[in-house]
């Protein structure tokens, strides 16, 4: 039984179209040329690997079992190719590193200047998701690093602490939380929320949220930090963001902590196999391990 790299990447492009059709059409390939492909890897497998119905295909067991292997492999093959392009630009080394926004506000500016500065040959890849993305990510090999909240279900993933970060209350200076030092959640509960659309931070306040009883009351979700604190100044609500994220707003606002200990997040580094990164991933995961707190431990 052989699979090659069209093989593969022919039966993924199907598998995600819903159709040997719309697979067909992706892959600039006749019907007939596909639909003759598939049959024979199922030959060569000597099981069917799609089940063909009037909607279009489906994977069957096995399907399913190559469809996490083809993955995988061109996954790697993918990464494969990134990193020999880069010897093309003089560069020996690229990596891929996802972050939430509380590390990418404040804990790892100063970490990639420093480590950018001792490594010259080094490239990093950032791109700021939501915790709950950057897991699913990083279980579908589509980056080396990530930097994750522990509001987030961490699967398969290998975590270490590296630091944390408290969250807040922000609000406009003529709200009546403005002067207090310190607010409890459940003095919230009752107020309009500007929302941040993060999957993970708005469940773990909802669950908190519905352990007094209450629900809370979203007047508005937004990606946009700044478009956040737009609203918040205006007076339309409060938002709940991370104490990083709040001190790096452009807008004069009050920001007030919760004082629940709950509401001190502690940020992971996390990646599939730490023992399996790249020798330049490894690196920067290393000094940003040196900076973690003296309980930082894997998991």
């Amino acid at each position: 039984m052989r699979f090659d790299l069209t093989d593969m990447r022919l039966f993924l492009t199907v598998v995600e179209c819903g159709s040997l059709t719309q697979g067909a059409r992706t892959m600039h390939l006749a019907l007939a040329s596909v639909s003759e492909r598939i049959a024979g890897m199922e030959a060569a497998l000597g099981a069917p690997l799609l089940e063909r119905n009037r909607r279009g295909v489906r994977t069957t067991a096995a399907g399913e079992a190559l469809l996490r292997h083809a993955r995988a492999i061109l996954g790697q093959v993918e990464q494969m190719r990134g990193e020999l392009r880069t010897y093309a630009t003089g560069l020996k080394g690229r990596i891929r590193l996802l972050s939430n926004s509380a590390a990418l506000a404040a804990f790892l500016p100063p970490q990639l200047c420093r480590f950018l500065a001792a490594y010259r040959d080094l490239s990093v890849d950032l791109l700021e998701r939501p915790s709950a993305e950057i897991v699913q990510s990083m279980v579908d090999r589509r980056a080396d690093l990530g930097i994750v909240a522990d509001i987030t279900d961490f699967g398969p993933l290998q975590t270490h602490l590296i630091a944390s970060d408290q969250l807040v209350v922000v609000a406009s200076h003529a709200h009546r939380l403005a002067g207090k030092n310190a607010v409890t959640f459940a003095d919230i509960l009752g107020e309009p929320i500007v929302g941040i659309a993060d999957t993970a931070l708005e469940a773990h306040l909802g669950e908190r949220a519905s352990r007094l009883g209450h629900q809370l009351d979203y007047r508005i979700l937004l990606r946009n930090i700044d478009h956040v604190a737009m609203h918040v100044e205006a007076g339309i609500g409060i938002s709940i963001m991370s104490g990083a994220v709040a001190r790096q707003l452009r807008r004069d606002l009050a920001i007030v902590p919760l004082s629940e200990t709950w509401a001190t997040r502690r940020l992971y580094l996390c990646a599939r196999d730490f023992s399996a990164l790249t020798p330049h991933a490894s690196l920067l995961a290393t000094q940003l391990l040196e900076d973690a707190p003296p309980a930082a431990s894997g998991q």
